[in-house]
């Protein structure tokens, strides 16, 4: 008999230079089967971008109508646009036997935990091994203002002190070890007893094998 694992959310979370992308990006790499969860935005698409590639673009009416209709999993609006996490394409790949990974803030995630899907959740924060060098991290990108990494960096203290919420703490010392770190996780957390659902049915045909004995 083949048993079809049920597919889980994954959620990473950090303050802004703590290597949660990095991770992320590493993670698909390991296991191409692994989907990442395209949001949906208000925004207008950019050079380039693609409709269900890099976003679900949606004028605000049809955005603002799946919200009402409970089809996204967490949602909110930045800078005046809205951007949220389209329920159906996750419920598809949880009946696949896929997992989604969802690159999202603290916020984003307690709407994902506290909604119909929150039972197969697995929520992991990453943490920076210390401010100093989450500072050093973030004008090493050389991308930034002064004016924007020192919003990061005072964003960065309300974000961390949301760390007891999520089920796993990863501190990124060394991006390889936080890696291995996470891949154990996720190893450990698709073999859980409740995400096989035809286990049950798989020990009951080996007690039929021990009475036809």
């Amino acid at each position: 008999m083949i048993m079809t694992r049920k597919g889980l959310l994954l959620i990473l979370s950090s303050p802004s230079g703590a290597g949660k992308s990095t991770l992320a990006k590493r993670l698909m790499e390991w296991d191409p089967t692994l989907r990442f969860s395209v949001s949906a935005t208000t925004r207008a698409p950019r050079t380039g971008e693609e409709d269900g590639r890099e976003y679900y673009f949606k004028t605000r009416y049809e955005f603002e109508s799946m919200v009402a209709a409970g089809e996204m999993l967490e949602h909110a609006e930045v800078f005046g646009n809205l951007y949220g996490s389209p329920k159906g394409p996750v419920e598809q790949a949880m009946a696949a036997g896929r997992d989604t990974l969802f690159d999202i803030d603290w916020q984003g995630g307690q709407q994902i935990r506290s909604s119909s899907l929150g039972r197969d959740v697995v929520s992991i924060f990453v943490l920076p091994p210390s401010i100093g060098e989450l500072d050093r991290r973030l004008r090493g990108r050389a991308q930034d203002s002064e004016e924007v990494i020192a919003g990061r960096m005072a964003k960065s203290r309300d974000e961390i002190s949301h760390w007891a919420e999520y089920d796993y703490v990863i501190i990124n010392r060394d991006v390889d070890h936080a890696f291995e770190e996470l891949v154990t996780i996720l190893k450990a957390e698709r073999m859980r007893r409740d995400r096989q659902p035809g286990l049950s049915d798989f020990v009951r045909g080996l007690n039929r094998e021990f009475e036809a004995r």
